[in-house]
This record gives structure tokens, C-alpha cells and sequence, in this order.
């Protein structure tokens, strides 16, 4: 009996300690409701980076052969893999093959499709009323943290949410703070540093909820994740105690008995 009593004192604190009330996480788009966010879609147009792979494609309306399209449009050298493009240099220069060297960085499509159209057609019209059309092939984000699956993303075209881009890693983890996303982003030669919350009603109005190319999403833990693996820790700790609580208690009952 005596025995009985001190094993209910040992598991008792146990049992308590070990019951807590749960703790509701934030849900995505918490604030949400049917008539939220009607506004008009608007997506920044990206601009371009160092390393990005551009496909630039000219088309001539000129029937005249000297005046043909067709030389502009020769598959620049193989880069990144294999992959054939005008790859933006480490001094944010492409290289074209009939134009020569053309800044892009920092320029949108328009920008430098507006700047080869210039070169096509003054001081010397080489070609006749030309249209640029300028693709980025190598669109990719990098997502770390609290997320289904960790590492980069690629997507074949330009456009990508942040809630897409959750979606293709895998989903927030539940120690994952769906609150407080980080953005790592490369502007102009300059890094800035944005926070998004994707519980939020508002995340259709922030800057970060389309992605640029090479942008970083960081998904960190949540205090709770910190306190449930001390409190684990605890909870295997007083397990083995009492496991050699117990075992010594068995053994003194058994030597006492004879």
C-alpha cells in the first residue's frame, strides 16, 4: 500500500505537468471572408539581375532579304547547362550576337526591348518597324525554414505568388510561422528585407505576395516549437527518473518481502 501511494505521488506531477491546454495556430488567410480583396490584380514588373537567362526574340515586318529578321534571331551561346539564351553577366551586360554588349541590369522587358529596338533602328535602319520580345527562362526562387520541402523552385514562366510558391515546398510545417515570412530581395544591386503575413487579409496589397526572380522566402519556427522540445526534453528526463524510481522501489519491495 505504502508502495502504491509513493508511485501515485511520482506519477501525478507527471500527469499534470504533461497536460497543457493546445494552442490555436494561425490558419492561412485567417481574415479572409468572400467579399475581401475585389481589387485589381497588379504585378511589378521584374527587373533584371545578374545571372538571369534571357530568350529575346526580334520580328521584322520588311519583306526585303538585306532587311530580314533572320540573322537577329541565331541561338546565342549555350549557358547555364545547356540551356540557349543571353545570360546577364557579372557586369549586368548581355551579349548579343549581332548587337554587341547591352546593359540590362536593372532594366524591365519593355526597358531593354525598347533599348535593342533603338539599336535596330537608328543612326541606321537595320531593320524595318522591329517588335522585341523578351522572356526570362530561368525564373527561380529559394525557400528555407519551416516548409514541407526545403531548396530552390523553378517555374517555366514570370510569374509566381508567394502563396503558389508554399504550395510547390510543401506547405508551412506546424512550427512554421505563417505570420511572419521573410523575403530576401535583390533590387538595383541592393538587398532588402521584407516580413509578409500570410494570415492576413492585406497580403493581396503587399509587395512581396508576387515574387521576383531569385528572391529568398525564410520560414522560421515559432516560439511554441522551442517550448514543446524543452518541454519534451523535461518529460524524458522525469520519465527516466521515475522509470529508476520505480525500478529501485521494485527491488526494495522484493528484498524487504524476503
Amino acid at each position: 500500500m505504502k508502495f502504491n501511494r509513493i508511485l501515485f505521488l511520482l506519477v501525478f506531477p507527471l500527469y499534470f505537468f504533461s497536460c497543457k491546454p493546445a494552442q490555436q495556430l494561425p490558419q492561412y488567410l485567417e481574415g479572409v471572408t468572400d467579399s475581401t480583396g475585389k481589387g485589381a490584380v497588379k504585378v511589378a514588373d521584374w527587373r533584371i539581375q545578374k545571372n538571369d537567362l534571357l530568350s529575346i526574340q526580334i520580328v521584322s515586318l520588311s519583306l526585303q532579304p538585306e532587311k530580314s529578321d533572320i540573322p537577329y534571331n541565331q541561338p546565342a551561346n549555350a549557358a547555364a547547362g545547356g540551356q540557349a539564351g543571353y545570360l546577364v553577366d557579372n557586369d549586368g551586360n548581355i551579349i548579343h550576337h549581332r548587337l554587341g554588349v547591352i546593359h540590362a541590369e536593372g532594366l524591365t522587358k519593355n526597358e531593354l526591348a525598347a533599348e535593342i529596338k533603338k539599336r535596330l533602328t537608328t543612326p541606321v535602319e537595320l531593320l524595318s518597324d522591329p517588335t522585341v520580345i523578351i522572356r526570362l527562362t530561368n525564373f527561380k526562387v529559394t525557400i528555407l525554414g519551416q516548409v514541407g520541402r526545403e531548396g530552390p523552385i523553378s517555374v517555366p514562366g514570370e510569374r509566381l505568388t508567394i502563396l503558389e510558391a508554399v504550395g510547390l515546398a510543401g506547405g508551412i510545417l506546424e512550427y512554421g510561422k505563417k505570420n511572419n515570412l521573410k523575403i530576401i530581395r535583390e533590387v538595383n544591386g541592393q538587398r532588402e528585407t521584407g516580413l509578409i503575413d500570410l494570415t492576413s487579409k492585406d497580403i493581396f496589397d503587399s509587395p512581396y505576395y508576387h515574387l521576383m526572380q531569385n528572391d529568398v522566402l525564410i520560414v522560421e519556427a515559432s516560439s511554441r516549437k522551442q517550448k514543446d522540445e524543452e518541454q519534451a526534453k523535461t518529460m524524458q528526463k522525469i520519465s527516466f527518473a521515475f522509470s529508476l524510481v520505480t525500478i529501485a522501489a521494485t527491488l526494495t519491495n522484493i528484498f524487504i518481502r524476503n
